[in-house]
């Protein structure tokens, strides 16, 4: 498949609000994930952020999916390594989040890594944790703390990211977006919507800033991932596909 593949979907499938909106009224809860891929290329787990699965549970979701071949799972790193330990001595739990992803098998698409807001620059940290990433999967980090990118650190930060292969996660809308202003880090790209600007969803203007955007990326040869998080009213699914038809051939279709 082209690297210069855009691929969209939500954060996360689990809502009982999207019965009727999205999911047929009688479709039992365990059939919505395959339901879901039928329409989608991939999806944000982000389950994991609470409470991480074990390698059985993520085979299981596997088994879902897996009459979609191309279908893709990115997967958000425990809280526990980026919230609690702050990415203090991090082998351990990275190990055990990898090894247990990788039930998914083939679907198993980038690992994001969500630093907490509050938590300064600490740029010794990052750096040893990005070398212990495996350069078998990709990873984005999204940082919510304005000290990480701000003119004194960011030039360093990037830096980091780019030497280990990391991409810089962009959060678009909600209380802690990053700048927008900001040149692309890594090889691929990473974005996740949490509201628009005026409400719950995007606009038709603010999808088409985005769907010209990233065709320009992606016409540069990035590979990149985008997730909507407003999921209210089942706007995420909504903004997904009319994303989706804005950027045209260049969007990974479901399998």
């Amino acid at each position: 498949m082209s690297k210069r593949m855009i691929w969209i979907g939500t954060s996360g499938w689990i809502y009982a609000h999207w019965k009727e909106r999205f999911y047929p009224h009688k479709l039992p809860a365990r059939e919505h994930l395959s339901f879901y891929a039928q329409h989608f290329a991939t999806v944000e787990f982000n389950r994991s952020f609470y409470r991480l699965p074990t390698h059985e549970q993520f085979a299981a979701l596997y088994q879902q999916t897996r009459e979609h071949p191309g279908f893709r799972f990115a997967v958000k790193g425990s809280r526990y390594l980026t919230h609690m330990k702050k990415l203090h001595d991090p082998e351990e739990p990275l190990q055990r989040l990898i090894t247990a992803a990788q039930g998914l098998n083939g679907q198993l698409g980038p690992f994001l890594y969500q630093l907490p807001p509050h938590w300064h620059v600490d740029l010794a940290r990052l750096s040893h944790f990005v070398t212990l990433l495996p350069h078998t999967y990709q990873a984005a980090i999204e940082f919510r703390d304005p000290s990480w990118l701000d003119a004194d650190h960011f030039s360093q930060v990037a830096r980091i990211l780019e030497d280990a292969g990391c991409a810089l996660a962009l959060a678009v809308g909600g209380t802690l977006p990053t700048p927008l202003d900001l040149p692309a880090v890594g090889s691929f790209g990473y974005v996740r919507f949490h509201n628009g600007s005026q409400g719950v969803g995007l606009t038709e203007d603010e999808l088409s800033f985005w769907a010209n955007r990233l065709t320009k990326e992606a016409q540069q040869g990035r590979e990149i991932y985008v997730y909507f998080n407003n999921d209210a009213d089942a706007h995420a699914i909504h903004n997904a596909l009319q994303l989706r038809r804005m950027v045209g051939s260049l969007a990974a279709q479901p399998t």
